[in-house]
């Protein structure tokens, strides 16, 4: 299957803002990142509010969305990491994504700006993402949320942070992380298995992946670190998982093999890989049917993962 064809003018766009070259500065590529996203539309919320969240050595932003206004009954929540190669991205520019995440599912949503490399090196970023699901849950009762129904989610590199996250924190008795929604996520440095070269200059090159990994990791050693590497961990234990994959994205074989690797450590894993669509299709529903169908697989998932316990008998 080759590329959907209305998705060559978007990957010409998106090109632009790539650092294949490394000559831009990181801060260059955030910000032609940020004026390509600003156009997507933000589809109204009920309520949606601007946070701080408080981590090791300062704070970080998050925005906190429920899909309604004015009811007192407690939503799960979703803690939701933006991709972006641990350089890139934000809760602004995923703002479109995170609040149709909040509409598909009916849950409450908090988005997390975790600190980026190269300012903050890893594992800065998988400290700040364990950090914001403890206080989540600590916040809860005034979220307006039930700790009990917790999944953790994010695309890219997000995806990279929310299940390592759920590893991070299994065996945290105050936390209980029932579900993880993974699109696209990146779970290993190895770029002979984890890159499929048919796609290479599809939305990522594999000189950007480099990059990314340059200007995130502290030691070139720390990249078989399993807060890093996840497709090298003990995965035995871990929630389950819906993982959203696109055909065209040169690492959805990391996707590929971290699905079965769930599976092998006993973990239900559910995918759906959309024939044609490329790295960043997500919740774009209004480019593809394509987006619109992954966003709906997505929150079905997560309904079913974070229905009521049953009542004791």
């Amino acid at each position: 299957m080759s590329l959907h064809p209305t998705a060559a003018q978007l990957v010409a766009e998106m090109n632009a803002a790539r650092p294949a070259d490394r000559q831009r500065s990181v801060g260059e590529v955030r910000a032609v990142l940020a004026k390509l996203l600003a156009d997507v539309s933000r589809p109204e919320v009920a309520y949606v509010a601007d946070l701080t969240l408080p981590v090791d050595g300062g704070t970080i932003p998050a925005r906190l969305y429920r899909p309604e206004r004015g009811s007192t009954r407690p939503l799960p929540l979703i803690v939701y990491f933006h991709g972006g190669g641990w350089l890139l991205g934000s809760v602004d520019t995923h703002d479109p994504i995170t609040r149709r995440l909040a509409l598909a599912t009916g849950m409450a949503v908090l988005s997390v700006g975790y600190r980026r490399g190269p300012e903050a090196r890893f594992p800065t970023a998988v400290d700040d993402a364990v950090a914001a699901v403890r206080w989540a849950v600590a916040q809860a009762d005034d979220f307006g949320v039930d700790p009990a129904r917790l999944a953790v989610a994010g695309d890219s590199a997000g995806g990279n942070l929310a299940t390592v996250a759920a590893a991070l924190l299994s065996g945290d008795t105050a936390v209980r992380v029932r579900h993880q929604l993974l699109i696209y996520p990146v779970t290993t440095y190895d770029m002979e298995r984890g890159f499929d070269d048919r796609y290479e200059d599809v939305v990522l090159s594999r000189d950007e992946m480099l990059w990314f990994r340059g200007n995130y990791l502290a030691t070139p050693q720390q990249a078989g670190d399993p807060r890093f590497s996840p497709l090298g961990a003990d995965l035995r234990g871990l929630p389950s998982a819906t993982v959203v994959l696109a055909e065209c994205d040169p690492i959805r074989p990391q996707g590929t093999l971290y699905v079965e690797a769930l599976r092998r450590a006993g973990v239900t894993a559910r995918v759906r890989e959309y024939p044609g669509m490329l790295h960043g299709f997500f919740g774009l529903d209004t480019f593809w049917d394509e987006g619109r169908d992954a966003m709906e697989f997505a929150a079905g998932g997560l309904v079913e993962a974070l229905r009521p316990n049953p009542e004791p008998a």
